[in-house]
């Protein structure tokens, strides 16, 4: 095994590291996306795709791979910058721009695996996931809670987050994180602490962004980095509408 990834050793063997390093990621939305590009990263994942054409504010820092130096900076070309630091032998190919109409087809490719962290402003996610999943792409849709990370996996054969949205509704983040509330009180599991967070977002007067901690930023790299390799390796992972949610808050 290359030395990079020597104590990677029992939990990834020397097959499966060369199956991850030439896997190509495709990471949508450097802001949680840039915790999880680097988390995959040091696991091994060389090939990987990032995508955002925002730039880097004061507020990203609570939460996002930036550091001050970044803030006016392109998000997709800062965090190119910090990924090449870590491994300056990966590819790390940036496209520098919103996902739209235009360019989302050829934006999305023949990559193996997506990351679907696109803000929910527009229908563009939801495009996003029926594009992947015409060509055979498995997407991980991640959500901060704050005290705890919530991953949803699409694939060809699982459900869409189509079919939890409301016709009347925009589709957005809370009503993913309502559904998986109601998931987990039907199986007996109910985490009242995420209910009464949603209802404070929902009582909120002004036109704010949801709030989100960098605590489940960390526990979001973690896990999509694990259904990653699952992913990569062959390996079985829970689709929607399952999903993975874990916590620090019970």
């Amino acid at each position: 095994m290359n030395t990079r990834y020597s104590r990677n050793r029992i939990y990834i063997d020397s097959e499966e590291q060369d199956t991850i390093k030439n896997t190509p990621i495709l990471i949508g939305g450097c802001g949680i996306g840039s915790i999880i590009a680097e988390c995959a990263l040091r696991m091994g994942f060389e090939t990987i795709t990032i995508v955002d054409g925002d730039t880097v504010t004061l507020p990203n820092l609570n939460r996002e791979n930036y550091t001050e130096e970044d803030i006016g900076t392109e998000k997709a070309e800062a965090l190119k910058k910090r990924l090449l630091s870590v491994n300056p032998e990966a590819t790390i190919n940036v496209h520098n721009c919103f996902i739209t109409e235009d360019n989302i087809e050829s934006i999305i490719g023949n990559h193996k695996i997506a990351i679907n962290a696109l803000d929910f402003t527009s229908d563009i996610p939801l495009k996003f996931d029926s594009i992947c999943v015409d060509k055979g792409i498995l997407v991980l849709h991640p959500y901060n809670l704050g005290w705890g990370a919530l991953v949803a996996v699409i694939s060809p054969e699982s459900l869409t987050l189509n079919s939890i949205a409301k016709e009347e509704e925009n589709f957005n983040e809370v009503k993913m994180v309502e559904y998986a509330i109601g998931y987990m009180e039907f199986w007996g599991s109910p985490q009242k602490w995420i209910k009464e967070i949603i209802t404070e977002i929902e009582n909120e007067t002004d036109d704010l962004p949801s709030p989100q901690l960098s605590v489940a930023s960390w526990l979001l790299a973690s896990m999509c980095t694990h259904i990653l390799f699952n992913i990569a390796t062959e390996k079985p992972i829970k689709e929607f509408p399952e999903f993975y949610l874990s916590t620090i808050n019970n």
